[in-house]
């Protein structure tokens, strides 16, 4: 009893094995279908692809309706010549069947053949005796006198068969059997045979006409739904270019076709469409020159939730500004004036980029920096003590130019600050711009107003954080006395960093002059 239960489980688990390897050799064998298949198919081909299968099959269905219909119609016209024939020898020979006259039988039989389309004839009396026979006979005409007699026939009987002649060729044959009557009693029987041959040649030609004719309209049929295929696709892959290239950023690509249909409607709603893509584009570029393109990129991806507020983070604030500017202002006209602080601030701008900073806004002669605000930066801190010395020695290398072209030195102070800020929306529900608010934004535009021309100050507290301070050269500085604040606020003077970022930053400095001097 135990082996006969081991042996279904064998028996189930090699089922299940079994099973199991097929439906993975099948899944493997899809899976390489699927590989050697193309991954784009051009709708052209498709379209006509269809179309040729549909007449394909349309033909083939013709061709067979056809040659149906061929052939019944030549079995028709075989079976009422025949018919004829064998009811007009019938007729003929009732008189010599009835007076057993077999020499006139012989010789009726024998001119009946003289005819090349009759191949043979046979005479019967009314028992299935042979009175006289001319040409191919069937072998079964007893067979076929007696099918007739149990029937109950009284019309010509048609009869096919076959004569072997060697050992593969075989003729075929059609004859027709009609009964001898006098008054109402039957008197013997007439037998015509017909070579099938005309019939299948005829078949065989029609059907040979036909596949030439179905071919001859399936290669026209694919030539035409080729080109109508390539016309009706052809808007569509014009479709597919402008879409490709609108996704690359060419948004000024136009489809330049233009139809009345459906194709064309689809068409002018596209070439909309990239309008609408251009001037938003258009709108966001314009945007962002307003604001930082951080700011800009937060504010686009959530329009629906614009409003008035701002969180809680950690940052740090680097203010910039000229010394002695209403002085400068005085001795200027305003475009000049203007020109002066466009040239400074492109150059600010430029360190900004290069030390993960955002300009917050230009006050007048000041431009307002943050650091860690609009994008998460851990290092925010030195990146604003480095992106400070960057400006200072832009500055530099500016003034150094100015002198030689005969102009006056322009010189900025630079205070920083760093701490919890209040980042968001500020103003009212129809007029408000981001920005950072806090005690120590106000402390950072403190310092720097208590710098000297051409200094940088920070607060202790950015020096002492983490390793800032062994990143920067900077010495201490005069304590800075606060109405808001008990105790005074000690401070530091940068005076460059250590050697391998100042590597770099001669290298940023001169790079960023060059690009300027280009642009």
């Amino acid at each position: 009893m135990f082996d006969h239960k081991s042996d279904d489980l064998r028996s189930e688990s090699g089922l299940t094995n079994f099973v199991r390897s097929w439906r993975f050799r099948v899944r493997h064998t899809i899976t390489r279908v699927q590989n050697m298949l193309p991954k784009h198919i051009p709708i052209a081909l498709k379209l006509s692809f269809v179309i040729s299968l549909l007449i394909v099959f349309g033909m083939a269905l013709l061709g067979s309706v056809i040659i149906t219909n061929q052939e019944k119609l030549l079995r028709n016209q075989i079976n009422a010549h025949g018919n004829t024939i064998a009811s007009q020898l019938a007729q003929s020979a009732k008189e010599q069947i009835l007076a057993s006259d077999k020499l006139s039988l012989s010789v009726m039989t024998k001119n009946m053949t003289n005819d090349e389309n009759i191949l043979g004839t046979v005479v019967y009396d009314d028992k299935g005796n042979v009175l006289a026979s001319a040409g191919v006979v069937p072998k079964d005409s007893q067979a076929i006198l007696l099918t007739v007699e149990n029937t109950g026939k009284s019309k010509t009987n048609t009869h096919e068969w076959e004569l072997k002649k060697g050992s593969n060729k075989v003729e075929k044959f059609v004859s027709f059997l009609h009964p001898v009557h006098f008054l109402d009693v039957t008197a013997g029987y007439v037998l015509i045979t017909f070579s099938r041959s005309s019939l299948d040649l005829a078949i065989i030609d029609s059907v040979r006409a036909v596949t030439a004719a179905t071919i001859m309209m399936i290669l026209i049929a694919m030539v035409i739904s080729f080109v109508m295929a390539r016309k009706i696709s052809e808007p569509i892959n014009h479709l597919m270019d402008a879409s490709k290239a609108i996704d690359e950023g060419h948004l000024h690509y136009r489809i330049k076709e233009r139809r009345n249909d459906e194709i064309g409607s689809l068409i002018d709603n596209f070439n909309s469409m990239a309008d609408g893509l251009l001037k938003k584009n258009q709108v966001e570029d314009a945007f962002s020159r307003f604001v930082s393109s951080n700011v800009a990129k937060q504010i686009l991806s959530d329009l629906d939730n614009v409003e008035i507020g701002g969180e809680h983070v950690e940052g740090t604030v680097l203010f910039a500004d000229i010394v002695g500017y209403t002085d400068i202002s005085e001795h200027m006209t305003p475009r000049a004036t203007a020109e002066l602080l466009n040239e400074f601030f492109s150059y600010i701008g430029e360190a900004s980029k290069l030390y993960n900073g955002t300009i917050d806004k230009f006050m007048g002669d000041c431009a307002m920096i943050v650091f860690g605000i609009t994008e998460d930066d851990k290092d925010h801190r030195f990146h604003a003590i480095a992106c400070a010395t960057l400006i200072q020695q832009l500055v530099e290398e500016l003034n150094i130019e100015r002198t030689n072209k005969g102009l006056f030195p322009v010189q900025f102070r630079l205070g920083i600050n760093s701490g919890e800020m209040l980042a968001g929306n500020m103003g009212c529900e129809d007029r408000m711009e981001f920005t950072v608010v806090g005690d120590a934004v106000n402390l950072a535009s403190r310092l720097c107003t208590f710098a000297s021309p051409g200094e940088i100050v920070i607060n202790k507290d950015v020096y002492d954080f983490g390793d800032v301070s062994e990143r920067v050269i900077a010495e201490t500085h005069m304590p800075i006395q606060l109405r808001s604040r008990k105790h005074p606020v000690l401070t530091y003077l940068i005076k460059g960093l250590s050697t391998e970022y100042q590597t770099i930053m001669t290298k940023q400095t001169q790079l960023i002059i060059s690009n300027q001097a280009a642009a």
